[in-house]
Order: structure tokens, then C-alpha cells, then sequence
């Protein structure tokens, strides 16, 4: 049987570890997103940017801006075992997106599918980690994939669709983190 304590810690730990989870894989996304730019000023602002929102994502996570949990996480059994198969699903789907762009040539898909498969795997996370907010994560991330499939059917060059993807998923993804680091 498990203390109020245990739960409050639990509850803690893992709100702070999704927040940097979601900060550092925003700062991968703005990375990707950056590397299509050409103006080498402009992309290494944008890294510098990044990073600096990233630190402060992190910093947030571990201060706790919103003070104790307002609510406990409601974790169902075996959670972290979904987890891990939710997570293995996204890897291995990752894969199949890059295989199958690279197979058919057009690896301009790449970004997009990854964020979709990205996207989708939050609407599980967020019952197993009882997290309501990953919901909206799913649908934003989803949304900035299709806009990606948008505008790589238009004919743009790859690195057009790495900075729409890039730095939508960035964005999405930071919003995430700073909303459970502060809000829970």
C-alpha cells in the first residue's frame, strides 16, 4: 500500500521528468527545424535561442513553478509496462517512416512522419502518465505534421519542410513542458 507521501513524490517526479523529456526533444525539434536555414546567422540565433528556452524549461522542472501538486497522477496497472510499449511502437515506427520515405524518394516525408508518429504516441502517454495535457500535445504535434505533409506537396525544398516541422514541433513541445512544469 502506498503513502500519500509515496503518491505526492511519484506525482512529482514524474511531472518533473515529462517536462524535461518534452524540453530536450523540443530543443532536438529546433535543432532539425534550425539546420534548413541557410543564413547561418539566423540559424545559430535560433540554436542559441533553443537552447537558452530549453535551460529555462529545465530549470522550471526542477523548481517546481506551481508548487506542491494540486492533483495526484492516477496511474493505471502496469502503466510503466505501457509505457515501454508505447514508447517501443514509436521507435520502431520512426523507423518504418524513414525507410519507407528514403525507399520511395522522398525523404522530405521524413520530419512530417515523425512528428506524426510523435504526435499520435502522446494520445496513449497521456492515460498511461495521467496527463491530460498530452492530449493537446498529440493533436498540436499531429497538426504540425500535416502541415508539413501540406507544404512538402507543394514542391518545397526539404529544408522548407524541416524548419515548418522543426520549429512547429519545437514550439508544441516547449508549450508542453513549460505547462507541466508550472501548471502540473
Amino acid at each position: 500500500m502506498t503513502t500519500d507521501s509515496e503518491c505526492l513524490a511519484l506525482t512529482q517526479n514524474l511531472r518533473r521528468r515529462g517536462a524535461i523529456v518534452l524540453a530536450v526533444f523540443a530543443l532536438v525539434w529546433a535543432f532539425a527545424g534550425g539546420s534548413g536555414i541557410s543564413a547561418v546567422g539566423v540559424s545559430v540565433t535560433i540554436g542559441v535561442l533553443a537552447a537558452a528556452v530549453t535551460v529555462v524549461a529545465v530549470v522550471l522542472a526542477f523548481r517546481g513553478g506551481a508548487g506542491p501538486a494540486s492533483r495526484m497522477v492516477r496511474l493505471p496497472e502496469k502503466w510503466n509496462r505501457g509505457v515501454g510499449m508505447v514508447n517501443m511502437a514509436e521507435l520502431v515506427a520512426i523507423f518504418v517512416v524513414i525507410a519507407a520515405s528514403n525507399a520511395s524518394g522522398h525523404p522530405e516525408l521524413i520530419p512530417p512522419g515523425i512528428c506524426l508518429v510523435v504526435g499520435l504516441h502522446f494520445f496513449p502517454l497521456a492515460r498511461l502518465f495521467d496527463q491530460w495535457q498530452y492530449k493537446w500535445t498529440a493533436a498540436f504535434l499531429t497538426a504540425v505534421a500535416v502541415a508539413g505533409l501540406v507544404v512538402a506537396a507543394t514542391g518545397t525544398t526539404m529544408e522548407t519542410v524541416r524548419v515548418v516541422v522543426g520549429l512547429g514541433a519545437a514550439l508544441v513541445l516547449w508549450a508542453s513542458s513549460f505547462h507541466v512544469a508550472v501548471r502540473g
